[in-house]
């Protein structure tokens, strides 16, 4: 146990402050996770990482798609289930964290999710669940767990695939794409941090997967700006996080409260601002207002009303810190594959790997770091612009083999998502209570 908790680090403890009403108090949670990436400590080489999250990547937006497509009331005529696509398994697509759980604190192992909002976990209490890491999580043996009644505000305004009520409990379901979860929701103490213990009492889900796995994890933490969402139970104001490669096998950090502020750290860059938008219709991503694209220096062809978000809830761009593959609505995905292939002064592979739309092939004994590729830009309104170098946008599958990391949105209404090998050495502030979303490149590494 304590090997996993010497992985979140507690930079600085939470600070509680006590009113007037001695029972009130008014809770500043300012805390810092370093966070373990999907590869960490293992032997897979740089191009198997790659031809996996690829292939993660793509039942993940095949989930979100399915969501948002319900949401809206629009399915563009198109099979947007994911039932059909074989994918490995969902831990390999995120970074995890450790966290304790109960009344002495029982660790778990979660992953972070920014396209889902209810934490939860593996529980012995509603019956048998797959191998994980970590012993399952017993209520019975915690003196501070409690179920949720079903007429519980959470229970009532959580936005599950499906729930019931059983035995008066609050009863869920919610589907993954690549896995599904059931549980009931109940509230418990979970305790952050190795040395200098945080602990605050969450509404979560006690559950078990019925379908698929997360290999050796205990369960997901989910942050999108759902109900459930830690940001929303705690009302946190603001998060921020700095995504090292993957493929470096070093933690990423993140940060809430008053320790998100890009101002605190050292950048390599100019930091920039744009609003965070809404989606009128649903709460599963987080929203930005791109306006247009360039390859280098040549802006393309691609008019903003086909980027913006529509008031029916379909369209726009989306972030997502789980998605690896950037996805572009048409025209920008055909438009951006033209001046790729005008550009790159490289021969077109014959055969593609599987789930990159456009490869090319290297010359002989040559990696894809040594070909120069101009950066991929994305405009936003007001004028602030992402510069995204060619490991933010390229991969190398196979060897000797250059592929595009982007590929077009899944059916007509769906977002464009800003994955997170776009966010590579990024560091990224959502600033909920502003609407803002902010970023500047940064060493994630040294920070």
């Amino acid at each position: 146990m304590a090997c996993h908790l010497r992985r979140l680090l507690l930079l600085f403890l939470a600070t509680v402050v006590a009113t007037a009403a001695p029972a009130l108090a008014i809770f500043h949670f300012d805390f810092r996770f370093d966070t373990d990436g999907p590869f960490s400590g293992g032997m897979m080489s740089r191009h198997d990482m790659w031809r996996r999250r690829a292939a993660e990547s793509k039942a993940r937006d095949a989930k979100n798609s399915a969501r948002l497509a319900k949401a809206v009331g629009k399915g563009g005529g198109e099979d947007i289930t994911a039932a059909d696509v074989t994918v490995t398994p969902y831990t390999h697509q995120g970074h995890w964290l450790t966290v304790g759980i109960g009344t002495p604190p029982q660790p778990s192992k979660v992953i972070l999710d920014m396209g889902s909002d209810l934490l939860w976990t593996q529980c012995s209490l509603v019956g048998p669940t797959v191998v994980q890491e970590e012993p399952v999580y017993d209520p019975s043996k915690s003196s501070s767990f409690s179920l949720l009644p079903c007429g519980s505000k959470h229970c009532e305004e959580g936005t599950f695939t499906s729930k019931n009520c059983t035995d008066k409990r609050c009863a869920y379901e919610n589907y993954y794409g690549v896995l599904t979860a059931t549980g009931v929701l109940a509230t418990e103490t979970f305790t952050f941090g190795a040395h200098h213990n945080a602990s605050v009492n969450l509404t979560f889900g006690c559950g078990k997967l019925t379908n698929g796995t997360i290999a050796s994890a205990s369960g997901i933490l989910g942050l999108s700006p759902g109900p459930l969402s830690l940001l929303k139970q705690l009302a946190i104001p603001k998060f921020s996080y700095c995504l090292t490669p993957f493929t470096d096998r070093k933690t990423s950090p993140v940060m809430f409260g008053a320790m998100a502020d890009l101002g605190k750290y050292k950048t390599t860059g100019k930091v920039q601002t744009v609003p965070l938008l809404k989606n009128p219709v649903e709460d599963i991503y987080y929203y930005v207002p791109m306006v247009g694209i360039s390859l280098g220096s040549k802006r393309l062809n691609v008019p903003a009303e086909s980027l913006a978000l529509k008031p029916d809830g379909t369209g726009g761009t989306a972030v997502d810190s789980a998605t690896t593959l950037a996805y572009l609505v048409e025209p920008a995905f055909t438009e951006l594959k033209k001046a790729v292939m005008e550009g790159l002064k490289l021969p077109v592979a014959n055969k593609t790997v599987d789930d990159y739309p456009l490869c090319f092939e290297l010359p002989r004994g040559t990696s894809m770091d040594g070909v120069e590729a101009p950066p991929l830009v994305l405009h936003f309104d007001g004028g602030a612009d992402m510069m995204l170098p060619r490991d933010n946008y390229f991969q190398e599958p196979s060897p000797g083999v250059m592929c595009l990391a982007v590929v077009q949105s899944p059916f007509k209404g769906a977002p464009s998502v800003i994955g997170n090998v776009q966010q590579q050495n990024m560091h990224v502030l959502y600033d909920l209570g502003e609407r803002k979303f902010s970023y500047a490149p940064t060493q994630c590494d040294k920070l």
